[in-house]
């Protein structure tokens, strides 16, 4: 099979980011480096969507036409069925016969791979195929979710509630008050709440100030909060929607700004040198929760995936609780980026592995790369392979340090540029079959 070269890269912003090439600097200068530019497509979705959501809106602004979020779906959650329409899509010619490459910053990676599962479900009907999504490229991506969105509000115990007077509910209140008022005040970001009816058009005051006061969409499972919760990435695991796609080529690079606090401890804290980072205080959240006030009990505790007790069912002792994340290697649920712990940043789901003598032994789903300490799988090698992930650990490095905010630094300049080598390589494999 041969397909042409330089295919367009589609890139899927995170949470509260708005798409806008004027942040993301001069790096393609450095993606594209030969004579063959490589067309980029900036792709906007909602910045505070759900996964499944934003998985819609990127698949319409892509193709074209209104976004169809699909008839079950909206009557789940009460919204309504079609959003923004796409008169004329960025790449309407999208197919399995002319794929895409895609880069995802934070939930953008985690968006991605949402679009994937949906297609692979024929959510999109028949002409929609996974092959579609020739590679995928993820930065820090909250695949297993992050204990980030706890501290900030989010219920340990009863999620998807906010605590009131916490981050989360500021955040949430902000986000309704600036819909409310949209259509009157230029923001810097598409809230894609179409479907929603949250502008003075679409509902009244008195409503208003009902959703401030407890929010059926922030509060509830189809918002991005609750799809970054533990308890959601593990609903998505059981539905298998983390499986990988056979001819799709995949890639993370995950990030940390800690370091371990003693070598013969797992412990992990955010170094006095990072004190000037915006990701300080965060880091230091991530890596000192209190995993065993969770409920219910994520699978990385021991329970099996897909097993989901209730949430006011007995459960083991909390000295138990302890002893499972330490058992578990707690060094990869500490070391983080100022937002997402680095065993989330690696791929969807849990790792697996072939019982073997061998130590370490090599995670079946994904191979690693680079300079890690914290990566317990063996390095392999870095020649593209469809359905694998191959990761690369950036250290001292925080959530925003490689992407979307352009810097200039060496590594940034390092990842576009390998990047670009990558993307030939995975085109050139496909080309070659």
């Amino acid at each position: 099979m041969t397909r042409q070269l330089s295919l367009p890269l589609v890139l899927v912003e995170g949470f509260l980011s708005s798409t806008s090439q004027f942040f993301w600097g001069k790096f393609e200068d450095h993606l594209n480096r030969g004579s063959n530019r490589r067309r980029i497509i900036f792709a906007s979705v909602g910045p505070v969507s759900s996964l499944h959501d934003r998985a819609c809106e990127l698949y319409y602004a892509l193709k074209g036409g209104p976004v169809d979020y699909g008839e079950q779906h909206s009557i789940e959650f009460k919204h309504s069925r079609y959003g923004k329409v796409y008169e004329e899509g960025l790449y309407p010619a999208w197919s399995k016969d002319n794929p895409l490459h895609f880069l995802g910053h934070s939930i953008g990676g985690s968006t991605i791979v949402k679009l994937i599962a949906l297609i692979t479900q024929g959510f999109f009907g028949p002409d929609a195929h996974p092959d579609m999504v020739l590679s995928v490229t993820a930065v820090s991506a909250p695949f297993r979710g992050t204990q980030l969105v706890y501290s900030l509000g989010e219920s340990v115990k009863a999620a998807p509630a906010v605590r009131p007077f916490s981050f989360g509910s500021i955040l949430t209140k902000s986000v309704h008050i600036l819909a409310f008022f949209s259509p009157l005040i230029p923001l810097p970001f598409d809230l894609h709440a179409e479907s929603r009816s949250l502008t003075y058009r679409d509902t009244s005051f008195s409503q208003l100030l009902s959703q401030l006061w407890k929010s059926d969409w922030a509060e509830g499972k189809d918002a991005a909060p609750y799809d970054v919760t533990f308890e959601a990435a593990d609903e998505r695991d059981a539905k298998g929607e983390g499986a990988f796609s056979r001819n799709t080529f995949y890639q993370s690079y995950t990030a940390t700004m800690t370091e371990r606090g003693h070598p013969n401890s797992n412990q992990h804290s955010t170094p006095f040198a990072q004190l000037i980072s915006p990701f300080y205080i965060t880091s230091r959240l991530i890596s000192q929760f209190d995993f065993t006030f969770l409920r219910p009990i994520p699978s990385f505790f021991g329970r099996p995936q897909g097993e989901y007790p209730e949430k006011k069912s007995p459960v083991p002792p909390r000295g138990d609780l302890e002893g499972n994340i330490w058992a578990a290697g707690e060094e990869k649920y500490r070391a983080n980026d100022g937002v997402v712990p680095l065993f989330s940043q690696w791929h969807p789901s849990d790792c697996s592995y072939v019982v073997s003598v061998s130590v370490p032994r090599p995670c079946l789903k994904h191979a690693c790369h680079g300079r890690s300490a914290h990566c317990d799988h063996r390095p392999q090698s870095s020649t593209p392979v469809p359905g694998k992930w191959q990761v690369h650990h950036e250290p001292n490095r925080h959530h925003l340090s490689i992407i979307p905010l352009w810097y200039g630094s060496r590594s940034q300049i390092d990842f576009w540029q390998d990047l670009s080598d990558w993307l030939e390589n995975v085109e050139a494999a496909v080309s070659s079959l």
